[in-house]
């Protein structure tokens, strides 16, 4: 049975083009009137105070659609990048970056404030600095919540739009409000996250600078979310309970829309053809039945529509008054609906300034929260950002501690205390190191899935031959994750001291001198804009003010340049736009002409830049005059990417101080290439280059075996680092089980003497309870005996008791108990009980007077 969908939603707009009469006779101008002039619409919007966040800026700018904010004293030079600064963007790849960081916003206005951020690189040192405290306290955060930060339930384009709506006093639609609702609900679980870490301790406030009191001073009105989720629904219609007029508008559509079905429904049944499909079906607001061109119609209707001949749309005529009565009735549904939405936006527009700038704290908290986590996901470490000066010379406000910390705990300093310029142990580089990580990450699902289709398979279900498949296919997906795991991308060294003001690199093609200086140049732009160094720690590296490059073929065809042409063109403007802060890469200088007029102007370009050109230049060459700068100026350091010559590839590290050598005939030896050419080719070599090659190679084997040496000095002082941290830990343990045990010693003493304690009570007791008992036994006996000799004679018991019987004793008399065969003392007299409470020994009874005698 057809079932009948109701939408309930529609536009006023709508309404006016598809029943233009009955919407002239529902939405007179004085009712439209009286909803619009609900909404308050002259209001000025106070534009909230970012002086605290300078960062929150560029967001609220591109929030409004003006243009981003720009420092004033750069404004000359960030008005437009040059073409220069442009181009080494792209020849670095940093807009791949971009994207790759980017990926991890949870909104996306998030992620295109965070790409406008990444490409607004005019910064001064301390916006830079500014933004890496923001990732700190992301990266702190990530810690707190157990690396998860979900922003998957936020709408920011729906409130971004309703924010906009309401500027230009528009009433906001179901979708929008609850949008709203959710920025709300989002902003106060963060202020309960922010309560609860408090509550645990007091530093996470520090720690979390100066993202704490950016949520500290959001503002969040409880009462209008309550508001906006009893008027819109889970899915953002309008609920029956917002108004009276509504549910009753709904109620009346819901039984317009029951007639319609029956009347219809009674049609086919009495109007059924078993040759031509017909079916109940709803088009253009009207619900009509469809039926096949050839098939003929029994009833009288107005046919709404036909398809290319192979079906028709017909409205009987008995169904226009319904369909006509239910158009009104949508009609008072759609109203009823606007004047819930109209109410509903008068009471979020007074919270707009505070929604607003909600709004922008989140976005801006998902851009720090991006950079936090990419720092997170790829081990990336924080970076000591210096400021220097021309001459490279640290001019940061770091303090004597902080500075002697860094030297001594952090190994940055170099020989004989000198600093390094650029401290960058184990860099990779960014993109590659995201590649293999995605290759593994592809497998690693496709194993997950083969080896759930392998546990989903039953044995009956499918043959041995496709299990095993299923099996060997899963093997060498194993085999293949193992593969890329053991190929990790090789991280590089970059230690460059303050002094050195040009860096050259030399070495074999496809060495990795090209993606060395790839990777410098993104590290210097990662650090610049908020980024961790993915790099062992400790990582230090200098403010640059920009980053230049001239990498790769340039040559331009529309302007007539060749390749070496085109690297011309390019040094020029980078040589016209560098500064003394400035990073310069340069690959494969004075390459592409005569080696000897190339090697020239190489050297007059290098020194060019050493003097005044930037702060650090880095260039890769093949020229072998290049390499000898190093000897005759001391701003020129050396280096050059290793060569395996037994598996004839290059190993991809660098080697320091050490210049590049040729490896060609020696290449072509191992290859098997004639004796006389080999013999040939060295004589026009020459002599003297064979034994600077010579001297080359025991540089080499020296720098390598001093490598091996201090990585072993490494791996021991890291071992005794471990073995004394060990060693403390058992001495606590040791002093700890000590305290334990004679804690428990004297807890067993204690409770020894406890025991005894109350031992000795019980025998006492039990002693007090047997003399009173022996007590009276010996009164009994004396009653009885007393009793026998006054029966036999009262004269002769006198005569044998000396003195007088009835004489009552003093306290402190000694009397004599023939029963007990002691003496006992008299400690009180009470003649009128006829009791006396004597002592023996520690032992104290009561004895009555006549059982006493002198």
């Amino acid at each position: 049975m057809y079932s009948i969908a109701s939408t309930y939603t529609t536009t006023c707009s709508v309404l006016h083009s598809k029943f233009s009469d009955t919407a002239n006779h529902i939405f007179t101008t004085s009712s439209l009137s009286q909803c619009f002039n609900k909404l308050n619409l002259q209001w000025r919007f106070r534009k909230p105070n970012l002086c605290k966040y300078p960062q929150l800026v560029l967001v609220y700018n591109k929030l409004n659609g003006r243009p981003k904010h720009i420092n004033l004293e750069a404004a000359d030079k960030s008005a437009s990048y040059s073409a220069n600064f442009t181009d080494s963007l792209r020849l670095l790849e940093w807009p791949k970056l971009c994207e790759a960081v980017a990926a991890f916003a949870g909104t996306q206005l998030g992620k295109e404030a965070l790409k406008d951020q990444m490409c607004s690189l005019h910064l001064s040192p301390e916006q830079s600095e500014a933004l890496l405290s923001e990732t700190d306290a992301g990266f702190e955060l990530l810690k707190y919540s157990g690396s998860t930060f979900d922003f998957s339930g936020l709408n920011a384009v729906e409130a971004k739009s309703a924010i906009d709506r309401l500027g230009r006093g528009f009433v906001i639609d179901g979708k929008e409000a609850l949008a709203i609702a959710a920025l709300l609900q989002f902003c106060d679980g963060l202020q309960d996250m922010l309560k609860a870490s408090l509550k645990e301790d007091a530093e996470w406030y520090t720690r979390f600078m100066p993202l704490s009191q950016m949520l500290n001073e959001m503002v969040i009105n409880q009462a209008l979310v309550r508001t906006i989720l009893q008027i819109v629904d889970e899915e953002g219609l309008v609920k029956d309970d917002a108004s009276s007029d509504l549910k009753q508008a709904r109620n009346q559509v819901r039984k317009v829309e029951q007639r319609l079905y029956q009347l219809l429904n009674s049609i086919l049944l009495n109007h059924r053809d078993e040759n031509y499909s017909q079916e109940i079906s709803y088009i253009d607001g009207r619900w009509c039945i469809r039926s096949d061109m050839e098939g003929a119609s029994d009833f009288q209707g107005l046919l709404l529509w036909s398809g290319s001949g192979v079906e028709k749309y017909l409205e009987p005529v008995s169904a226009v008054p319904l369909n006509d009565e239910l158009a009104q009735a949508r009609a008072l549904v759609s109203k009823a609906e606007f004047e819930a939405l109209a109410d509903l936006t008068e009471r979020v527009l007074p919270q707009l300034d505070d929604i607003k700038f909600l709004l922008i704290s989140v976005v801006q908290l998902d851009v720090i929260m991006s950079r936090a986590k990419y720092s997170m996901a790829f081990g990336g470490t924080r970076p000591i950002l210096v400021i220097t000066d021309a001459d490279g010379f640290s001019t940061s406000q770091l303090s004597d501690a902080e500075d002697h910390q860094h030297n001594t705990d952090g190994n940055v300093s170099g020989d004989n205390g000198e600093d390094w310029l650029l401290h960058l142990r184990k860099l990779y580089h960014p993109l590659l190191l995201q590649r293999h990580h995605e290759k593994i990450q592809k497998i690693k699902q496709k194993i997950n899935s083969t080896a759930s289709q392998l546990r989903r398979a039953r044995p009956h279900e499918r043959s041995f031959s496709s299990r095993e498949r299923i099996e060997n296919h899963l093997k060498f997906l194993e085999s293949k994750v193992a593969s890329l795991e053991a190929n990790h991308p090789i991280p590089v060294d970059i230690l460059v001291r303050r002094k050195t003001k040009v860096l050259i690199i030399t070495g074999p093609n496809t060495g990795g001198k090209t993606a060395t200086i790839k990777t410098v140049g993104l590290a210097a732009l990662m650090a610049k804009c908020g980024l961790y160094l993915l790099a062992a720690e400790p990582v230090k590296i200098p403010f640059f003010d920009s980053v230049f490059a001239d990498i790769g073929d340039e040559q331009s065809l529309s302007q007539s340049l060749s390749t070496f042409s085109g690297h011309l063109q390019q040094i020029k403007g980078i040589r016209a736009q560098s500064t003394g802060h400035s990073l310069v890469l340069l690959d494969e200088v004075g390459a592409g002409t005569n080696p000897l007029e190339g090697a020239a102007l190489g050297i007059s370009l290098l020194e060019s830049f050493a003097d005044s050109g930037s702060l650090l230049t880095i260039a890769t060459t093949h020229q072998g005059e290049l390499k000898t700068l190093k000897y005759s100026n001391d701003r020129f350091e050396n280096a050059c990417v290793e060569f395996d010559e037994e598996n004839l590839r290059p190993t991809y590290k660098l080697l320091w101080g050490i210049p590049g050598r040729s490896n060609a005939i020696s290449i072509a030896e191992r290859l098997g290439l004639p004796t006389h050419i080999l013999d040939n080719a060295q004589q026009l070599y020459g002599k003297d280059s064979a034994e600077i090659n010579k001297v080359i190679i025991d540089l080499e084997n020296a720098k390598q075996a001093f490598q091996e040496d201090l990585l072993a000095t490494e791996y021991y002082l890291k071992q005794s680092r471990i073995l004394y941290q060990r060693l403390v830990a058992v001495n606590d343990q040791v002093l700890e089980y000590s305290t334990l045990q004679q804690y428990r010693k004297m807890h067993e003493i204690f409770a020894a003497a406890a025991d005894a304690r109350s031992a000795l009570h019980r025998k006492m007791r039990n002693f007090r309870e047997s003399t009173s008992k022996v007590s009276l036994a010996v009164a009994n006996s004396l009653r009885d005996d007393r009793t026998g000799d006054l029966n036999v004679s009262v004269e002769s018991s006198t005569d044998r008791l000396p003195g007088k019987t009835n004489q009552v004793p003093n306290v402190g008399q000694v009397l004599h108990l023939p029963s007990f065969g002691q003496k006992v003392k008299v400690l009180k007299v009470n003649e009128d009980k006829n009791e006396l409470l004597v002592q023996s020994g520690n032992l104290k009874f009561k004895l009555s007077l006549s059982e006493w005698r002198t």
